[in-house]
């Protein structure tokens, strides 16, 4: 599993806390480390429609996972497919409608 994401986005900090915390082996792409990862990700943002209402809604779309050959942007969801427990206390979120980055 991998998944594109940037130390500035509280949801991708968040996934990766949990990520550690249960111990799951992750390859973790920082959009903003390099022109090379921003490029990978924003060509598969560009080519996908998952991310239409994401581009609509001025987001960028990270934490953005890929695990086999399923893309989702719902960490929470796909935590609880993992069998792990999102608790409220390290709920945090990129925007002020609550919607994620």
């Amino acid at each position: 599993m991998k998944y594109y994401g940037s130390h500035n986005c509280p949801d991708c900090v968040n996934f990766k806390g949990y990520l550690d915390a249960n111990q799951i082996p992750y390859e973790f792409i920082d959009i903003n480390a390099s022109m090379a990862n921003l490029k990978a990700f924003l060509r598969l943002r560009d080519q996908n429609e998952l991310f239409d209402e994401v581009r609509q809604n001025g987001s960028v779309g990270i934490p953005c996972i890929i695990d086999e050959d399923r893309i989702t942007l719902d960490y929470e969801a796909w935590l609880k497919e993992k069998g792990i427990e999102i608790t409220s206390e390290t709920k945090t979120v990129c925007r002020l409608d609550g919607k994620g980055c």
